[in-house]
Parts: C-alpha cells; structure tokens; sequence
C-alpha cells in the first residue's frame, strides 16, 4: 500500500471538510480574507461567559469556598481525575489543555439550547452554538493531533514512531492511517450530534410548539454534555496512548 499518498489526501480531506457549508452563513470580508462571521461571534460569547464566571468566581478566593469557587474547584477536580484516569502519573502538564477543551465544548453545546441566537438578525444565516458548524469541531480536532504526537515525541524522541510496526510491520499502512483519521472522527462526530440535536429541536418546535420540544431539549442538555465528555476523554486517552505506547 502507498501510504504517504494516502495519508495525505486524509489531510487534504480534512483540510477540505472545512470548508463545507449547511445553509447559509455569514461572513467578514477583511483584505483578501473571507472570515466566518457566525462562529467567531459565537465563540467569542462562549469564551466571555467562561472568562466571566470564571473572574467572578475565584477573583477574591476564601478559605472556606463559596459556592462559586466551590464549583470551580469541584469542576477542576472532575478534569484532573478525568486526565489522570487516561493519561497516568504524568497527566498533570495536560490539564489545562483537557479542560479547555472539555469547558469549551460544553459550554458551546449547552448554549444552542439555552441561548436565544436566533433573535439576534444577521444579513445571512443565523447564530447557532459554535459546535454546530464544522469549522470549530476541524479547529479543535487538529490541536488534538498535535498534541498526541508532540506528547508521543518528547517522551519517547525518534523512538515513537516504533509504535507503527507493533505488533508486527505489516500493520504499518493500518497504524499510519489510525493516526491521521482521528482528528476526522473527533470533529465529524462531535459536529453531527450537536447538529442534528439543533435540527431536531428547530423541527419540533414548528411542528408543536408547546409542549413536544421541551423533553427533546432537556435530552438536547444530556446529549450536549456526553459529547463534550466524550471529546475530552478521547483527547486525553490518545495522549496517553501516545507517551505509553500501542494499545
């Protein structure tokens, strides 16, 4: 098999997916540069309500915690275990970077169900969580593949790339391609839950107005958060594939 031809139309592939487009968006024209409009405003708000709680919560902390901090802390603790319990003993540098992701997505997904984008008019398209557009979930997929090779090189050096012909050279081609389909998987996964969750809801809503969609969004939470949890646990897992080895 010609695996650097294949692999590199994998990340052609993904690079391409980028570009893919549900309905209409719309965007800044800045120089040369087209700028996806919708997700920067929206990203933008998740990380000001992150920021925010965040600054309010822990800005003055106490030695017996609030209530703010005490989330914090508890939601802190919740990252750690979830780091250590994929990664091992050295899970402790790779905390910040789980739990942005982690916070990040889950706070992107709840707020398509709790937010009200869709009083906000724009020219074209409308606001939706950031996650629902393919661009965020390529854009949080492709740190996590550097992070799992650049986890993977500065533990092992040059002795990394061993884990390619385990358990035996034949399954060279397979272990390459694992490597490169692993941000495809993250980022198409994550984007069609949160997408046909949002769909669903926009469905029932001019179907029944009332009463059906209310259940379907409080589902829409659930799912919204297993996600997030499933993001981040995969992020953590195959970093600490890459510092242990093969599995």
């Amino acid at each position: 098999m010609n695996v650097i031809p294949c692999s590199i139309k994998t990340l052609k592939g993904l690079y391409d997916i980028s570009g893919v487009e549900v309905g209409q968006h719309f965007y800044w024209q800045i120089g040369g540069l087209q700028i996806h409009a919708q997700v920067l405003i929206t990203s933008w708000v998740v990380i000001a309500i992150l920021l925010g709680s965040v600054i309010l919560a822990v800005r003055n902390p106490q030695t017996i915690p609030t209530n703010g901090q005490n989330f914090f802390e508890y939601v802190l603790e919740f990252i750690q275990d979830l780091s250590k319990t994929q990664i091992g003993e050295e899970y402790g540098p790779w905390v910040p970077f789980i739990g942005t992701m982690f916070l990040f997505i889950f706070v992107s997904n709840w707020s398509g169900a709790l937010l009200p984008w869709k009083i906000i008019k724009l020219p074209h398209g409308e606001l939706a969580a950031p996650t629902n557009d393919i661009n965020t979930t390529v854009a949080l997929a492709l740190p996590t593949s550097v992070a799992y090779f650049y986890a993977g090189l500065r533990k092992k050096g040059l002795g990394y790339f061993g884990k390619y012909i385990q358990p035996t050279p034949i399954l060279l081609p397979i272990n390459i391609l694992e490597d490169f389909t692993k941000p495809l998987s993250l980022s198409f996964r994550l984007f069609g839950n949160i997408l046909a969750d949002e769909l669903v809801v926009v469905v029932l809503v001019s179907l029944v107005p009332s009463v059906v969609p209310i259940p379907v969004m409080f589902l829409g939470l659930f799912t919204s958060g297993i996600q997030a949890l499933i993001f981040a646990t995969l992020a953590a897992a195959y970093i600490g594939e890459s510092m242990e080895g093969h599995h």
